[in-house]
């Protein structure tokens, strides 16, 4: 696990877990630290996601509001409970 970005509100993290039975999963995953909740994004939404961070990333005024406001567009797709193991 690689952490991406951390601010006060949002995490993000690079999972990359080898193959166990098949093909290695690697994909992005967001936790909102507000709510305690997390999502993992994987295939062409992580895809999507890392082009979208690249071009505000290209933003030579970017803020971590900006990056949070994005982050945020995310909350409502599926949300699971972060769970300590």
């Amino acid at each position: 696990m690689i952490v991406l970005y951390n601010s006060d509100s949002f995490a993000v993290m690079q999972i990359d877990l080898p193959a166990t039975s098949g093909d290695a999963v690697s994909g992005i995953e967001i936790v909102d630290k507000q709510t305690r909740k997390g999502i993992f994004l994987d295939g062409e939404l992580a895809e999507l996601f890392r082009a979208q961070v690249e071009a505000l990333a290209d933003d030579d005024e970017i803020d971590p509001a900006d990056i949070d406001a994005h982050l945020a567009r995310y909350t409502g797709a599926g949300w699971q409970p972060t769970v300590l193991h």
